[in-house]
């Protein structure tokens, strides 16, 4: 070891010897962290062959903390040795530097792990049953926003700041950020309400009677939702909005439902019942249609141009385009039906009665012609 340093001393000079040992600190530091990213690697692909989300999450949450700890370490270490070579005061600055790097780095771990963790929750390829995603990532904002604030609180009470001073200037500060802020914070006690009351979840179709509002839900910050609509347009509705309005969510329906009117003519009057029961028998044995709900076909009125009967039934699937290829399907065999019966679908008509003593002949006075 003393052939090594004197070899040092030689080479750079017994003055500019602790400027190579810093160099060498350095790379020492960068070297380690390498390898500690390599490991990481090799400890993600173990815990990928597993079925525990939590341990992946762990895993990929700890990749750059680790790294930057070795790195501050390092260069923490050669900034102690230059700030004594040099009789600088920065060497007192090291140790609350220290500590405002303990504290990000393990609020780093905590924010990423928990942003991991709210992922993996909610994918298919790392959990059979994934949560709701809506509830996760309300959970994981919540979550995220107590470690910064806690970390926050940390660092200003390490360094001799008063939190109950801090809490108690925020009381007073509170009531005038309030009336300042109260459009922001009614849209972040909205976005709260959504996410506890879930009127709606990330992916659903909503719509409501009130506003012209319709589409599939994108996003649920906290002072915003975004909202896609059918021509693809983005819509950004305030969170408080929703406080206000009916919101209808077809994406829950248990079922479609198909409520349709068909009219005959009058001079089908007595096939009404037969063309009805027919209906209603092919509705009875169609595989799309849910028989254990209400099923109705009946005559229902007499129109001006038609007998009318109504058909009401629900069909199966909740998928908007399956439901129309449903609907058509059992459209085109009612029509099937009633041409069978040697009936007709009525259409508007007038009737003409000519009393008796006129007659119509086809001899008409021509445009222009004199009487």
């Amino acid at each position: 070891m003393g052939k090594i340093e004197s070899w040092l001393v030689n080479l750079t000079g017994e003055q500019y010897l602790w400027m190579l040992e810093l160099f060498l600190i350095v790379v020492v530091a960068l070297s380690l962290g390498y390898v500690v990213n390599r490991i990481i690697d090799k400890l993600e692909v173990h815990t990928a062959k597993t079925m525990t989300v939590w341990d992946d999450a762990l895993i990929e949450a700890c990749r750059k903390p680790l790294i930057w700890l070795v790195w501050i370490l390092g260069i923490n270490f050669a900034a102690g040795i230059a700030a004594q070579k040099m009789d600088s005061g920065l060497y007192a600055l090291v140790d609350p530097i220290n500590r405002i790097a303990l504290i990000f780095l393990g609020s780093l771990f905590l924010t990423n792990f928990i942003k991991r963790a709210e992922r993996n929750l909610v994918h298919p390829d790392y959990i059979s049953k994934p949560l709701d995603e809506t509830t996760v990532r309300a959970v994981g904002k919540l979550l995220r926003a107590a470690v910064i604030i806690t970390a926050v609180l940390i660092a200003m009470q390490l360094f001799g700041y008063s939190i109950s001073g801090l809490l108690a200037f925020g009381g007073i500060g509170g009531i005038a950020m309030g009336f300042a802020a109260k459009d922001l914070l009614a849209n972040f006690f909205g976005g709260l309400m959504i996410y506890l009351d879930r009127p709606f979840s990330v992916g659903d179709w909503v719509r409501s009677p009130d506003k012209e509002i319709e589409g599939t839900v994108e996003d649920i910050g906290w002072r915003l939702t975004r909202i896609r609509t059918f021509d693809k347009r983005p819509l950004y509705i305030p969170n408080a909005v929703f406080a206000n309005i009916s919101v209808e969510n077809p994406s829950r329906m248990t079922n479609r439902r198909i409520y349709e009117t068909v009219g005959i003519r009058y001079d089908d009057l007595h096939k009404m019942d037969t063309i009805a029961e027919q209906v209603k028998t092919m509705l009875r044995e169609h595989p799309e249609i849910d028989q254990n709900l209400i099923m109705m076909v009946n005559f229902n009125k007499f129109a001006s141009s038609s007998l009318d009967f109504f058909i009401y039934v629900f069909t199966k699937t909740t998928d908007w385009a399956k439901y129309h290829v449903v609907k058509q399907d059992v459209l085109l065999k009612v029509a099937a039906i009633i041409e069978a019966n040697e009936a007709e679908v009525a259409f508007p008509t007038s009737t003409l009665q000519v009393p008796n003593g006129i007659e119509l002949t086809g001899n008409q006075p021509q445009v222009g012609s004199e009487q």
